[in-house]
């Protein structure tokens, strides 16, 4: 029986920008999306009735129910194309991201999953269509369906390119203390100051040195070994540390490979218990 295949890749936060409050208990944002080329796996195969197994480090405590937003994806799907068009679908989703940490996660899976479809069973439908459609899941599902470098505004779901940052393949370290935090409370305790614009033209890596996280203090609150990652990762000598979305997550990015490899062997001799994932931007 042919099974189909997926990766769910890691997604990062360059800069966060948060904005303003809104009346919905969303809030306004600008960030720059990018995304590694690493993350959760994905297998379907055609079945009789919808299921899902998750396995992997991470799995544990997870719903594979039909609140799973990998199983949501499929229904979702269906209900716009149709049953003939969308089978029945057997899924095992194997874990290897944290939950929790800022990287994606959930939207990745479900983007991973849209993807899986499309390809096999909905050729026609583009990139723009499947993103406006997944972007009911979650903000960042819609970033997650290209799982391109791009400019996200609204709540993050309004998606532009960004040429002129030329990232593909620079040499990425992810790294988390095994911690989660979870978003919305982050995102509540934002102090509510608008401390301005991502940038209007990006140009390179100057204009993301002068960009920020401004997630990163509410938390630090929640999660105070953030602090401990991000000072260890900018004293491996990386071009740009930073937290990821709302955390706890890390990244740093390096010129070169070899300097993300010795800064990760570093890394876990040191602080064995943390968890790492070495890749390249896609």
């Amino acid at each position: 029986m042919t099974v189909f295949t997926e990766t769910g890749w890691a997604k990062i936060n360059l800069a966060l920008h948060v904005r303003a409050r809104r009346p919905d208990g969303y809030h306004e944002i600008e960030t720059l999306f990018a995304f590694v080329d690493h993350g959760d796996g994905i297998e379907a195969r055609v079945a009789d009735t919808d299921s899902l197994v998750i396995d992997g480090e991470f799995a544990e405590g997870l719903s594979s129910g039909d609140d799973n937003l990998v199983l949501r994806a499929v229904a979702l799907l269906r209900e716009r194309y149709g049953e003939t068009r969308v089978p029945k679908l057997a899924v095992t989703l194997t874990k290897r991201l944290p939950v929790a940490a800022g990287i994606g996660g959930g939207s990745a899976d479900a983007a991973a999953m849209a993807r899986l479809v499309r390809r096999h069973f909905l050729p026609e439908v583009g990139d723009a269509a499947l993103a406006k459609l997944m972007a009911t899941l979650g903000a960042d599902v819609a970033a997650c369906v290209a799982s391109e470098t791009c400019l996200g505004v609204g709540v993050g779901e309004q998606l532009s390119p960004v040429p002129e940052l030329r990232l593909a393949n620079t040499p990425v370290l992810l790294v988390n203390p095994r911690e989660a935090v979870a978003t919305g409370p982050v995102f509540a305790a934002w102090d509510g100051i608008d401390r301005g614009a991502l940038f209007g033209d990006p140009a390179g890596r100057a204009q993301l040195f002068a960009a920020r996280n401004d997630l990163q203090r509410a938390a630090i609150a929640q999660c105070p070994a953030i602090v401990g990652v991000l000072t260890e990762l900018g004293g491996l000598s990386p071009w740009l540390a930073r937290m990821s979305g709302s955390g706890a997550t890390c990244f740093a990015l390096f010129d070169a490979l070899a300097e993300r490899d010795a800064a990760s062997v570093k890394l876990a001799q040191s602080y064995p218990h943390w968890w790492q994932m070495a890749g390249t931007l896609r």
